[in-house]
């Protein structure tokens, strides 16, 4: 069974929902993706694991890094959960590429090459964002690309963890005709 729950960030509301595991997932009311995964059949209930996140969320938001994490059970493909399993790994306040976690996963796998735009997809499918911490991966060039939550949670995300943001941009729309 999954249970959900909400919890109000300064960024606005967030979705979370668990099963007996752990977190399934972690959402921005009204992200792209939202509550994609998220069973029909679920129960408006706050359980230990719900509790674990939201005390998470609460160390997170007031500037803190947290030193735990809540249990995890992330539902995703293989590829998807090797991608997930490094962002777990970028730490605290840093980023890295997607180009980056591409030439990782080519490496572990023998690859002479991983693609950038799949490794994209991946972090950009992660339903337990800002504990799996996909807002942490920019493009090559410094571009704040790529978050379902939307740019600007990305940026506040970011400045909330004192990243240095001087080398960072976002890019421009261009207009579709």
């Amino acid at each position: 069974m999954v249970y959900t729950c909400q919890y109000q960030s300064p960024m606005g509301d967030i979705l979370l929902a668990a099963d007996e595991i752990g977190l399934t997932g972690l959402w921005f009311v009204g992200q792209k993706y939202f509550a994609n995964i998220l069973p029909d059949e679920h129960i408006v209930r706050e359980t230990p694991i719900l509790a674990e996140a939201k005390r998470w969320l609460d160390v997170y938001f007031s500037g803190e890094e947290p030193n735990f994490t809540p249990p995890l059970h992330p539902i995703g493909s293989a590829f998807r959960q090797e991608v997930w399993q490094i962002l777990l790994q970028i730490p605290y306040g840093q980023t890295t590429t997607y180009g980056e976690i591409a030439g990782q996963l080519a490496e572990k796998h023998g690859m002479d090459h991983m693609s950038a735009q799949a490794v994209g997809g991946a972090v950009g499918h992660n339903e337990v964002s800002i504990i799996i911490p996909c807002h942490r991966v920019v493009g090559a060039n410094g571009s704040l690309t790529g978050y379902a939550g939307g740019i600007d949670k990305k940026v506040r995300l970011l400045e909330l963890e004192k990243t240095d943001m001087t080398k960072f941009f976002i890019p421009k729309r261009t207009q579709e005709s």
